[in-house]
């Protein structure tokens, strides 16, 4: 699988799937199987046996985990591809950033 371009404390938008069109920012990111965890979106309910934690236990609601190619970089309210760009400072010392493509703005 080529470079995950999404990181965790993005935000991003739902482009496929039953939450498309929402949006909420990337809690988790799982390089090797391609998927994120967005808050708040693909809610699913969970089984969970009493513990220390949760002494009642019961039914939770918690994210499940979406392919990445369900979601896309949210840019100043506008969905955007994430290209990278290197540059290079005063030092000649070279550095690879994100780049927002419906923008043009460096993203970290």
């Amino acid at each position: 699988m080529s470079t995950m371009k999404i990181k965790k404390g993005d935000m991003v938008q739902v482009v496929a799937g039953k939450d498309k069109g929402k949006s909420g920012k990337v809690i988790e990111v799982d390089h090797k199987k391609g998927r994120v965890r967005v808050e708040g979106l693909n809610m699913i309910t969970k089984h969970t046996k009493p513990s220390v934690s949760n002494q009642q236990g019961g039914i939770i609601t918690v994210e499940g985990a979406m392919d990445a190619s369900n979601v896309m970089y949210l840019a100043d309210g506008k969905v955007s591809r994430i290209g990278f760009v290197v540059e290079t400072d005063e030092n000649g010392k070279k550095t690879k950033k994100r780049v927002a493509k419906a923008t043009g703005k460096v993203i970290d």
